[in-house]
């Protein structure tokens, strides 16, 4: 007659079976059937919003929510693995913290008021559409064409990846924000 699994001789098991004897699996009927809540979610491929690196994620989202953010193991730069910063990726996107208005401070006010995210995009496009309609240069001195909007200038930051860097720089360039290098101007 063959043992029951449980009842296998030798080793470490055994050791432990001669002190404590057989433990059976501890779970519930109820924990028996639970299951991990990213199981049915979809799957979405990005990049971490951080530093330039480039390191792949996993998304599971469902119903029009993210579940959770997890290093994405097919990543050939990092292999699954994310920085402290990339591993709280979730916590940018469902921070209850997160401000959802804005400090608006009205020119000659001596307080500040709160008013919606929409609100204040909203400003900032009509604030940029009128300066660059005032400022707009569609020739320099020598008649040359330039296509540029002189008063406005944009520094890039190191919390967008490459892509995102790049298409904001497509944007200011089409608006007409001036190349400048150390060189003359283009």
């Amino acid at each position: 007659m063959a043992a029951a699994p449980h009842e296998k001789r030798g080793g470490l098991g055994d050791v432990v079976r001669r002190h404590i004897g057989f433990v059976p699996n501890p779970l519930s009927r109820r924990s028996e059937k639970l299951h991990a809540r990213i199981r049915d979610a979809q799957v979405t491929v990005s990049v971490c919003p951080y530093c330039g690196v480039g390191c792949s994620q996993r998304i599971y989202h469902q119903d029009g929510k993210i579940l959770s953010i997890e290093g994405n193991p097919d990543s050939p730069i990092s292999g699954g693995h994310l920085c402290p910063k990339g591993a709280s990726t979730y916590q940018l996107v469902n921070n209850p913290n997160r401000p959802q208005r804005v400090l608006y401070r009205a020119p000659g006010s001596d307080r500040w008021e709160e008013r919606p995210l929409d609100w204040a995009m909203d400003r900032i496009a009509r604030l940029m559409k009128r300066d660059r309609d005032a400022d707009f240069k569609l020739a320099n001195e020598r008649g040359v064409r330039v296509n540029r909007w002189e008063s406005v200038a944009h520094i890039g930051g190191a919390t967008l990846d490459g892509e995102e860097n790049y298409l904001i720089l497509k944007l200011w360039r089409a608006l007409g924000i001036a190349y400048i290098t150390n060189q003359a101007r283009i």
